[in-house]
């Protein structure tokens, strides 16, 4: 039984005590949950439902509790209910009833963990956003690690995502880029203001061999595609691709700031004063006034923002999700007035996630390596050093405002203290012992000949346990916008995999014949790989078969 069909028991049972007693089944929810307690001893899952509905019904919660757990032990597969504190429900679950969930997991596959709970949502999702004015530096991965896991999660609760990147191609930052080159291609020094690094002349001297005559607009125009090009290439080899690469050029090109500007006036939100015009977010809580463009009529950063805004929302998305770099935090108010100044409701439109920094570390001293890019760690330094699964890996394991080190000696080292070998290894195992076990003449059998109820061990009954967690855990690390929750539930499966796998053989030894239990256990041993595999496709690491 899984957790969610225990929990289905569960309001089943809470249903039937109401009709029993004539209590208004308005205070019964629609869906409940039921949770693993903390000692063991307590039973596989426990359930509070008697302590929320206690007080709507007027109840006292033990008696409710003790309703709920008769009609709850009637329930096959369930071998006791019991009443802890003031109407905690502890349950027990029998041997095969717990056992069956590995016939679930295998059964299921690649959807085992996947849920319903986000559908009807449409969100967009942007980040990285980095200037197409260099490299793709080490915060950058991080977003992109990060981002993606986050969209694959989303999708596996069954949000309808798009994934973007913002173009900074307009602005002047682009120009001093474009100076930048033209300086370079010139062989003149680079403008103080400027960018440096040896991708800078790389990129001036492929311009000027393509176009010999190019001015200052070419070299602008025509590195920044090369850039997006670089950019997008590292972001692919990353394994992060977006649905949308949105140019800060097209708002200006299609007429969307003046849509913007007209829509806010119409709001009531816009003023003019010194010559500029000003929207009034400090009615909505920022903590000064924006300019949108200023008096020499050129239109800010901030009406770029007001307009991207308004397009993704009228590109029909209900929530906005954005996935920024520690340096923003002051982006978060000036954005929520902002969409407050459009109508929205800030709290059901609008989500600034803010990041910290992270460091590339060797013998616990930060490395700066890129010689492209100068003092900058680059996505390319970083896959260099440790690979693209552990680099994806070591990134999406730490929640968004934990800085970060990533150690390369411990990222690159095949033992246990590294995380994401620990956890491919389980994957690598359960491939090997399947396929070992083919060899002998060993396999799963036909789904109804499974005897669940012989996986009474301890450590299977952990592991099956463990199992059972995963769809709660995904559904948990969706809504929380916490992807590093399933990194986390993969290195503590991992451990109950291993406990399972020295406690109790799967294959036959010397001539022992192939049994019931061997066939169980292989149930048990694929399921696990499932999950594994699972949970890293959702983090963008792959699941080996052998390492």
């Amino acid at each position: 039984m899984t957790p969610a069909k225990l929990a289905e028991a569960v309001l089943a049972a809470a249903h039937a005590l109401f009709s029993e007693r004539g209590l208004d089944p308005a205070a019964l929810p629609a869906s409940t949950t039921v949770e693993r307690p903390r000692n063991p001893e307590h039973g596989d899952y426990a359930s509070t439902i008697a302590l929320q509905l206690a007080k709507k019904v007027g109840v006292q919660p033990r008696d409710l509790a003790s309703g709920i757990a008769d009609h709850l032990g009637r329930t096959p597969g369930v071998k006791s209910v019991d009443i802890a504190g003031p109407g905690f429900l502890n349950i027990s679950l029998d041997t095969a009833s717990a056992g069956q969930l590995a016939r679930v997991v295998v059964q299921t596959g690649q959807g085992y963990g996947h849920s319903d709970r986000l559908a009807g949502q449409r969100i967009n999702l942007e980040f990285v956003s980095a200037n197409p004015t260099g490299p793709v530096h080490i915060g950058g991965a991080r977003w992109a690690a990060l981002g993606d896991a986050l969209a694959r999660l989303l999708r596996a609760t069954g949000a309808d995502v798009g994934t973007e990147y913002y173009v900074n191609d307009a602005g002047a930052q682009i120009d001093r880029f474009g100076r930048s080159l033209f300086a370079a291609a010139e062989g003149r020094p680079v403008p103080e203001d400027g960018y440096a690094g040896a991708y800078i002349q790389e990129i001036a001297d492929e311009i000027k061999k393509e176009h010999p005559d190019a001015d200052e607009a070419t070299f602008r125009v025509e590195g920044v595609a090369k850039m997006l090009r670089e950019i997008r290439a590292s972001l692919a080899e990353f394994g992060v691709p977006f649905d949308l690469f949105f140019r800060e050029s097209h708002l200006h090109e299609s007429g969307e700031l003046d849509t913007a500007l007209a829509r806010l006036r119409d709001q009531g939100h816009v003023y003019d004063a010194d010559g500029a015009i000003w929207l009034r977010t400090t009615d909505f809580g920022d903590d000064k006034d924006r300019v949108l463009r200023k008096s020499d009529g050129e239109w800010t950063y901030f009406a770029a923002d007001c307009a991207y805004y308004l397009d993704k929302r009228e590109r029909g998305f209900d929530r906005l999700v954005m996935l920024l770099g520690a340096d923003h935090h002051g982006y978060i108010g000036r954005m929520r007035a902002m969409a407050a100044c459009f109508g929205d409701d800030p709290e059901r439109s609008l989500e600034i996630r803010i990041g910290q920094l992270v460091h590339l570390v060797k013998d616990g001293e930060p490395l700066r390596m890129s010689k492209r890019a100068g003092t900058v760690v680059t996505i390319e330094d970083l896959v260099e050093s440790i690979g693209v699964d552990a680099a994806r890996y070591a990134l999406a394991r730490f929640s968004f405002d934990s800085p970060i080190d990533i150690d390369v000696d411990l990222w690159t080292r095949s033992t246990r203290d590294n995380p994401v070998y620990y956890v491919q290894y389980v994957a690598a195992r359960t491939a090997s012992v399947a396929r070992n076990a083919a060899e002998v003449g060993l396999t799963r059998g036909e789904a109804d000949d499974f005897r669940p109820e012989l996986l009474g061990h301890e450590k299977e009954q952990d592991l099956l346990k463990a199992l059972g967690d995963y769809p709660a855990i995904v559904a948990a690390a969706a809504e929380l916008r916490e992807p590093h929750r399933v990194a986390r539930y993969l290195e503590e499966l991992a451990g109950s995999y291993h406990r399972f796998y020295d406690n109790c053989r799967i294959l036959p030894m010397g001539d022992e014949p192939i049994g019931d239990l061997h066939r169980a256990r292989l149930w048990l041993n694929d399921a696990t790989r499932t999950v594994i595999a699972n949970g890293l496709d959702l983090l963008g690491v792959s699941a080996p078969e052998r390492m």
